[in-house]
């Protein structure tokens, strides 16, 4: 759905107020249902719009919604690695190619289990 906030001599309204206001009008129980997204504010000011989904369950959620919006909201972890992990991955992945490179995938998951 998209949403439109009017909101006159404030800069913008920050997404947590946003949340708590659209759970009470569409009567949802748990506001981590509601997720609001790309929110642009229009020239002048007073006024934003974007868009907003409200899911079932806090786990439809988790299923459907993208992992970047899921660690925005607080309901998933950014996995962090080390930048020389990075590194060293990059330059193994330029040393395989074709054929190999299907194998190479298939150890690294066999390696994270």
């Amino acid at each position: 759905m998209v949403v439109e906030v009017i909101h006159p001599g404030r800069a913008n309204v920050p997404k947590a107020e946003l949340q708590e206001k659209v759970g009470k009008m569409y009567k949802v129980k748990d506001t981590n249902t509601v997720v609001l997204y790309g929110f642009r504010t229009q020239f002048g000011g007073g006024k934003s719009t974007g868009f907003g989904l409200i899911y079932d369950s806090v786990n439809d959620a988790k299923r459907f919604e993208p992992k970047y919006r899921l660690i925005r909201q607080g309901l998933a972890e950014k996995v962090e690695s080390s930048r020389k992990q990075i590194k060293e991955a990059k330059n193994r992945k330029k040393k395989i190619r074709g054929v190999g490179r299907r194998i190479a995938r298939h150890k690294a998951a066999k390696a994270n289990k």
